[in-house]
């Protein structure tokens, strides 16, 4: 007897595909709110205290290239099953794969010192010392990824990034911002020629637009197991996560202008206390919880860096010699993915244990730059590879995303030049 056929109404119709779009978001959101790790809060912070409103016109500039770089990223991953190294890897050898992944563990190193950082820099706040807050961070993030599942690492990440995310938000609010000079400074760019203002705009680019966030997002939906039927799901949980970083990011600034430019407080960054400076500048405007507020929202966005930029790490490096990755393999299954991601994160608790205390948020901020000068090398690679019909098939990028990718990538090349041309007149 043949089974009955079973037929949907229009609405449960609607209801499986938004169950199934649902059901892909994960990988955008997790890069989105990773991007706000400790780099970007100390970039942000830096920015804000230095300069008020005014750099708030990057942030939007950058959200529209971290969109299409990120989506280009998920269409790779949606169409070739493939991280971004082991792509790489395929089609242009195993000499350009080690060139490009050498320059992306190079800005990724950087950044897991600076999460580092960022650790000992907010618990410090409450008299931990630096080499305590690294052991404890290096333990809790190495459980944390060799016991997990792949649900299991991606929940916890989503709701870290949502509780720093409503950290950020409330100080903002508290410290009672000028909220029209803000979004006038948002639209309406107010250059500088200085060295450091540049340095600044080069800093909040490259802790937006990262190369790890780009080898992350193309990783993460390989390993996701997700096709090229999940494009419009992967699209709108690119979206958010760029939307919500940036958003995130602008509260930051915010926050900092108001307490910290605005009340004409002058911040060193050299300084060992410079984090507590910050936060402390909070006090006057809205009590001790904001300042308390403050160095919690920078403890767990070290905390969710941590996790992201050495599993990145360790995604792209096995990717290009073809060996098993993924956090759902067990440690003995994967024994060099999981040795290459503890690898990174005992290298960079060593590292951050022999830089000097007043070095931290320097530390941080300097990482930044050195991410936006790198990235241009990875982007290259990711915008050739989406023209290619062949590898990309339906996915392929069209005429209007390749124009937007590489202006993009040409105009971080420029920006990487006005840096380095300043500096060079600077000095």
């Amino acid at each position: 007897m043949r089974a009955p056929i079973l037929s949907l109404t229009p609405r449960a119709v609607n209801r499986v595909r938004l169950a199934a779009i649902l059901g892909v978001l994960g990988p955008g959101l997790v890069s989105g709110f990773a991007d706000n790790d400790a780099g970007g809060i100390s970039t942000y912070s830096v920015a804000g205290a230095r300069y008020g409103y005014e750099l708030l016109w990057v942030l939007l500039a950058s959200q529209i290239v971290l969109f299409f770089t990120q989506e280009v990223g998920a269409r790779l991953g949606l169409a070739t099953g493939q991280g971004l190294a082991g792509v790489v890897r395929e089609h242009f050898g195993v000499r350009w794969a080690a060139f490009m992944i050498s320059a992306m563990l190079v800005a990724n190193v950087g950044s897991i010192v600076s999460e580092f950082a960022g650790c000992g820099a907010a618990l410090g706040l409450f008299g931990v010392p630096t080499w305590i807050s690294a052991l404890l961070a290096a333990t809790v993030v190495v459980l944390l990824l060799t016991r997990g599942s792949y649900r299991r690492v991606q929940y916890l990440f989503v709701v870290v990034g949502i509780g720093v995310s409503l950290a950020y938000f409330i100080s903002a609010v508290l410290a009672h911002p000028d909220w029209g000079h803000a979004a006038r400074s948002l639209v309406i760019p107010d250059l500088a020629s200085s060295p450091a203002y540049w340095v600044t705009v080069v800093a909040t680019v490259g802790t937006t637009i990262t190369p790890w966030g780009q080898a992350f997002i193309q990783s993460y939906v390989a390993d996701k197991r997700l096709g090229p039927e999940d494009l419009l799901g992967e699209r709108l949980d690119v979206g958010l996560g760029a939307f919500l970083t940036n958003l995130i990011a602008a509260f930051i600034v915010i926050a900092c202008a108001a307490a910290v430019y605005s009340a004409g407080i002058q911040i060193d960054t050299t300084s060992p206390d410079a984090v507590s400076q910050i936060a402390g500048a909070f006090r006057p405007l809205a009590g001790s919880g904001a300042t308390v507020l403050f160095a919690v929202g920078l403890l767990a966005a070290s905390f969710l860096g941590l996790g992201v930029v050495p599993l990145t790490s360790a995604y792209a490096a096995c990717e290009a010699f073809g060996w098993e990755t993924g956090v759902d393999w067990r440690l003995r299954e994967a024994p060099a993915f999981y040795g290459l991601m503890i690898f990174f994160v005992v290298f960079a608790a060593v590292f951050i244990l022999l830089v000097p205390a007043r070095m931290l948020v320097q530390v941080m901020f300097t990482a930044q730059v050195v991410n936006c000068l790198l990235l241009p090398f990875v982007l290259v690679f990711v915008m050739r590879l989406a023209s290619d019909r062949e590898l990309m098939g339906p996915l392929v990028s069209g005429r209007f995303l390749s124009a937007i990718g590489w202006v993009g990538t040409v105009l971080l090349v420029v920006l990487s030049a006005v840096l380095l041309v300043t500096s060079f007149i600077a000095f």
